[in-house]
């Protein structure tokens, strides 16, 4: 009978251990229907683990992962509607891209009639844009090619679910943008459920609609890829999503108050338990200039060094009593001449609705 759920994966109260060691503990995640979703964390932070779980190469001690409705606890990878494109991609090199493409297929029991196998071969080379390289040989194709041979076998068997391990961790950064758009486009004229796992934070924002921001075997945010960089539920998601920088303060009594190091006060949007606090402030939310800030929160300081970076530039500014800012300043429309140098005093400041507030135990 086919499922009902609204959902393609679902973790149940999900926890992994090895031996002494928890890997995962107690995730609860739904991912519905053709979602696209990037696992995003630090080495080390579960999220290869649940990747695994998914596709059937590990098995959870504890909780219930369902596909489609469907408990998946005891079935085998290769019983599962899910297909996997591994980092290194795992193509066979004394195949030709039509055979490593088909291998799957001619696995398959009942049997596919031959017919069959090459009409779907050749369809998922045509969506990968590999349409006229059925005969090339693995070791004729640059690394992009390659990653899309990869791709076209996994989805010529029609998964239900696309797990993807780092796949393009081994490409250069031009050669990466290029192949993060096509994924996307992909998975929109496939209409399946994309698993991206990954430790880019740039990769994960760009990619995927959902994403699920992973420490210490922990969900700590799940959201859409603006929610979590904008609106991070700690500080280690605001943190390791982009670029933050940290205050040192004080929450006043009044809970809305924030006395700074240097004394002076600043009103914060979230409420929060009197005592110390750290105020998050994204590096392109402040602003830098020559001349002092009229309105917002404003402070003086000292450019230390200087990044420049085509369409943009990097400071870090010293601000007495504050320490160390990165400022990231646009240079759209700007000239040479607008650069700061280092050595240069320089006024800074911000709109005091871009600080974000947590609990210094929060750290």
């Amino acid at each position: 009978m086919a499922s009902a759920s609204t959902n393609d994966i679902e973790f149940c109260s999900v926890t992994k251990n090895y031996g002494a060691v928890t890997a995962v503990t107690d995730i609860n995640l739904n991912v519905p229907k053709g979602a696209f979703l990037a696992l995003l964390g630090p080495s080390g932070c579960g999220k290869t683990t649940c990747l695994r779980m998914i596709g059937g190469f590990e098995q959870p001690s504890e909780g219930k992962v369902l596909i489609d409705g469907r408990e998946m606890n005891g079935v085998p990878a290769y019983r599962r509607p899910v297909n996997m494109v591994f980092q290194h991609y795992a193509l066979f090199p004394h195949f030709n891209v039509e055979q490593n493409v088909a291998y799957g297929l001619k696995q398959m029991r009942p049997r596919i009639e031959a017919a069959e196998i090459n009409r779907r071969v050749g369809e998922a080379l045509e969506m990968v844009r590999l349409g006229g390289f059925a005969k090339r040989r693995i070791h004729e194709m640059s690394g992009g090619q390659q990653q899309r041979v990869a791709l076209a076998r996994a989805i010529v068997n029609r998964p239900s679910v696309l797990l993807l391990d780092e796949p393009l961790a081994a490409l250069d950064k031009k050669l990466r943008s290029a192949m993060q758009i096509e994924l996307q486009t992909l998975q929109r004229e496939l209409g399946i459920t994309f698993v991206l796992v990954t430790h880019d934070q740039e990769e994960a924002l760009s990619m995927a609609d959902v994403v699920c921001v992973m420490s210490a075997g922990q969900i700590r945010q799940l959201g859409t890829p603006q929610e979590v960089y904008d609106r991070p539920a700690d500080l280690f998601v605001a943190d390791f999503v982009g670029k933050t920088n940290r205050i040192h303060a004080q929450m006043e009594a009044d809970g809305t108050t924030l006395r700074l190091a240097d004394g002076s006060a600043v009103a914060s949007s979230r409420r929060l338990a009197p005592g110390e606090a750290i105020a998050a402030v994204r590096p392109e939310a402040i602003h830098l200039s020559r001349d002092k800030v009229s309105s917002g929160v404003s402070f003086r300081g000292t450019v230390t060094h200087r990044i420049f970076l085509g369409s943009s530039a990097e400071y870090a500014v010293t601000v007495p009593g504050l320490g160390d800012f990165l400022i990231t300043a646009d240079r759209r429309g700007a000239n040479e001449s607008d650069l700061v140098e280092p050595g240069e005093e320089v006024f800074m400041g911000f709109d005091p609705a871009a600080i974000h507030v947590f609990p210094a135990s929060n750290a």
